[in-house]
């Protein structure tokens, strides 16, 4: 019995994994962002994965998902960068979402951890693309960063140097896909509560 339910368990987060992978194929940038920021809504089936097995399944759907964009697509410096960001964001977004919604599983928790996370994420994200994640980006494609970020802002004229791309590029833009994971995540998640046993709140 529990070597089925193991079993069970493994092809659900596989079968979550490659589901998040698909929809990561078409992230696309938005308007007046920084390009190298690709808006998708790949987090859902790793939240939903989360809700059904726990925050590690969540956070393994992650790094399945990143792992199979960067060996099939492949990154633009050749080395994961944005891949490993992504796994990082995604992961601190699920652990804090399960972090509220598991001590008291009601769609109203579900969707304040989402917010909280959404915050800590933002603000963790900010932080690490300032003093690592950008500079790396810069670093291996043989750019100074104030050359990648003058590349990367193109679009976005008011945009001079890092620290401005982090506060008008990144973190606006993990608020509004924060903001948009709650908006698709909250209702597909009323809609499997009752197929996975959770009473109505």
């Amino acid at each position: 019995m529990m070597k089925n339910t193991s079993l069970r368990k493994n092809i659900t987060v596989a079968f979550l994994a490659a589901i998040s992978f698909l929809i990561m194929l078409v992230q696309f940038p938005l308007p007046l962002f920084p390009s190298f920021l690709q808006f998708d809504l790949s987090d859902i089936p790793a939240i939903i994965g989360a809700i059904i097995f726990g925050p590690l399944a969540g956070i393994a759907i992650e790094a399945i998902k990143n792992l199979l964009h960067w060996l099939i697509i492949g990154s633009p410096t050749g080395v994961p960068v944005g891949e490993i960001a992504n796994f990082i964001a995604g992961a601190i977004f699920i652990y804090v979402t399960t972090y509220f919604y598991r001590r008291k599983r009601t769609t109203g928790r579900l969707a304040l951890g989402m917010a909280v996370g959404t915050i800590i994420m933002t603000v963790l994200m900010s932080i690490a693309n300032y003093f690592i994640i950008f500079p790396s980006y810069a670093l291996f494609l043989g750019f100074s960063v104030d050359t990648a970020v003058k590349l990367a802002s193109a679009a976005n004229h008011s945009i001079h140097n890092l620290l401005t791309l982090i506060v008008l590029g990144v973190l606006p833009y993990n608020i509004i896909k924060g903001i948009f994971v709650i908006i698709v995540a909250v209702p597909i998640y009323t809609r499997l509560r009752p197929r996975l046993g959770i009473a109505k709140h």
